[in-house]
């Protein structure tokens, strides 16, 4: 992913401006690496911080058409750029760059060429002709963008908050799938798909289609001129995109230069047995006699002990997968401390204070940074599936098709705000690209056309979350997978890592955030009041971080229960007494879920406060670092 920014009829064109929108453009060369530039046109600037992924050696920018009166600023990927320069035979291309199409696509046909991208994108397009630009973010908002608005009048977009929040009065997250037009003066949607409406679909399933489609999505996002991997945590989609890369990457361009050896990547926090049996010789006497005396069952202090301890269920299943596929497998461990000393470092790139994004955020943080080590700058990963399928637990419990549907809408719509935040933000901040094959335009249209009676979980009939997509690929005679992965229970990622890093953050937030200071917490954020310490000490950080009153509304709030939207929380009465975005808080669906009594005091952060602070704290004991193992 690449940075870019830019300040768009501000009142200053001195000197002065250019050197300020520089040092504001710097702020996101964590995203891009590899090359900077600036443009400016009059009181307009467009300045760019590259990630080098397509043409290396010649595709820097900004990007212009042949005279230069038109100039670009992308973040992004165009997919079907081959297709689209054979479309423009009139046209001199300056660049191999994937992006270099859209000046020459905007000569064509206007402002209305937007939906021939087949990408992820973010841009600014000036045309120095008329003075007028045009903004555009792609279809769901897999690359982040932000437009704000200056006092003098001037219009700002940064790729990150951070690029504009200390310039403009206002600022806001800019809509995927909209463009903005200084002609038309406001955005207009230019992805107009027919699920958007939410209407029911009647396509019967055919598994051979839908494999299809997943297949080419995931075939066309191996462009690339640099070294790339997978992210693989074993579960379901991660592993399908892994399945598929490496069935297909030997005919690839890639293979030819990087060679059809596929690299996969796995985060989690693993506690090895010696280490288990040594912190607990020395606490579980004094954890559990303690607890027995304060009428706390034993077997609930038991379960505490045995979560602490908990390893990682990804590392496993994706080691297994690995084997399986026969890919070049990088493990990166992590303690439950390594994450939380880089909380404030991933709420700073994140830009958000939502608590399921930032426990999922953290692992994928510290694991980038590892992969950007080893020299890759390209991973392709598995968001999206869970919105598209209804795979998160909680659809379980959907009464009917019709709200089964209407759910899988909203969140594909939402997906901007969370998942897609976590992906791009989480690896651009290490300069490393995530690609979403899920997350297609072509294949969310196949995917979402499909009569929603098909996707609706069935137990009885052995019909499973994300059944459809498991049958698709269930192929006796070429096994994309083995059965047990093919048909392993949805795991979110946050917990999938180790049940103890969600239990961790926790204990480590009501160590930092005091019963006083919860009671007044509508008080001190009355948008989006955290009702837990977990989300109250996130909230902190945020502030700190980025202090103005636009910053808070970026952010989305409401009810979730293992992710869901606040509508789905009346599917289960249960539910609203266990609002939790961990996918264990799914009662009675997760197979480690949250007992229902207990569900408040089960993990170690919701035990009452009086009785962590009373256990003595363990001393001399080491605990297993932030390493690598290939």
């Amino acid at each position: 992913m690449c940075g870019i920014l830019a300040v768009l009829g501000c009142s200053d064109d001195s000197l002065a401006k250019r050197v300020r929108v520089l040092e504001l453009s710097r702020r996101l060369k964590h995203r891009g690496p590899d090359w900077s530039g600036i443009h400016q046109f009059g009181n307009s600037f467009l300045a760019h911080q590259r990630l080098a992924i397509i043409d290396p050696a010649s595709g820097d920018q900004p990007l212009f058409n042949e005279d230069k009166s038109i100039v670009v600023t992308v973040n992004g990927e165009i997919y079907n750029h081959e297709e689209l320069r054979k479309s423009l035979p009139n046209h001199r291309f300056r660049t191999g760059s994937d992006c270099d199409v859209i000046a020459h696509l905007y000569e064509e046909h206007g402002e209305n060429f937007v939906d021939m991208l087949d990408g992820i994108f973010s841009f600014v397009l000036l045309d120095t002709r008329d003075n007028s630009f045009i903004v555009a973010r792609d279809a769901i908002g897999i690359t982040s963008l932000y437009i704000g608005w200056g006092l003098d009048g001037s219009i700002w977009v940064s790729s990150e908050m951070k690029g504009l929040n200390d310039d403009c009065e206002h600022f806001e997250c800019f809509p995927p799938g909209h463009l903005y037009s200084s002609k038309q003066g406001g955005l207009r949607r230019w992805y107009n798909p027919s699920w958007f409406s939410e209407a029911i679909p009647s396509t019967p399933y055919d598994p051979l289609v839908l494999r299809r489609a997943f297949e080419n999505a995931v075939i066309k996002r191996l462009m690339t001129d640099v070294p790339f991997g997978v992210l693989l945590s074993g579960g379901l989609d991660s592993s399908l995109v892994a399945s598929v890369t490496a069935r297909y990457l030997a005919g690839t361009k890639a293979a030819k230069q990087w060679g059809t050896q596929l690299h996969s990547f796995c985060v989690g926090l693993e506690v090895g047995p010696k280490l288990f049996l040594e912190v607990a010789v020395l606490v579980q006497v004094q954890v559990l006699v303690y607890f027995f005396f304060h009428t706390i069952s034993f077997s609930l202090c038991v379960r505490v002990l045995l979560f602490q301890f908990q390893g990682s269920p990804d590392l496993k299943a994706g080691k297994e997968v690995a084997d399986y596929l026969g890919t070049v497998h990088h493990e990166f461990h992590f303690t439950v401390q390594d994450g939380i000393d880089a909380i404030e470092d991933v709420i700073y790139h994140t830009e958000t204070y939502d608590v399921t994004t930032i426990r999922a955020s953290t692992p994928m943080f510290l694991m980038s940074r590892k992969i950007k080590a080893l020299g890759v700058k390209m991973v392709i990963s598995g968001e999206g599936s869970d919105e598209i399928f209804g795979g998160y637990l909680y659809f379980h419990k959907a009464p009917n098709k019709e709200e089964f549907h209407q759910e899988t809408c909203q969140k594909i719509k939402a997906l901007h705000q969370y998942d897609c935040l976590r992906a791009n933000k989480s690896t651009s901040a290490w300069g490393l690209e995530a690609r979403v094959p899920f997350l297609d335009k072509e294949f969310i249209k196949v995917a979402m056309d499909i009569d929603p009676e098909w996707k609706m979980i069935k137990r009885d009939e052995g019909r499973i979350e994300k059944w459809i997509l498991r049958k698709a690929f269930d192929d006796e005679e070429q096994p994309y997978l083995p059965k047990h992965i093919l048909y392993r229970q949805k795991e979110q990622f946050s917990d999938g890592v180790g049940y103890s890093w969600i239990d961790g953050l926790k204990a480590h937030a009501a160590d930092h955030v005091t019963d006083r200071m919860m009671f007044n917490a509508r008080h001190i954020f009355p948008h989006n009041t955290p009702t837990t310490k977990e989300g109250y000490y996130y909230r902190m950080i945020f502030e700190r971080c980025f202090p103005q009153n636009a910053a808070k509304l970026t952010v989305p709030g409401g009810a979730s229960v293992a992710c869901s939207t606040a509508n789905a929380v009346k599917w289960d009465a249960s539910w609203s007494n266990n609002l939790d975005p961990s996918g264990r808080a799914a009662l009675g669906v997760h197979t480690s879920a949250y007992e229902p009594q207990a569900s408040a005091s089960l993990t170690v952060g919701k035990i009452p406060n009086e009785h962590i602070n009373k256990v003595p704290k363990i001393l001399g004991v080491s605990s297993p670092g932030l390493t690598i193992q290939s």
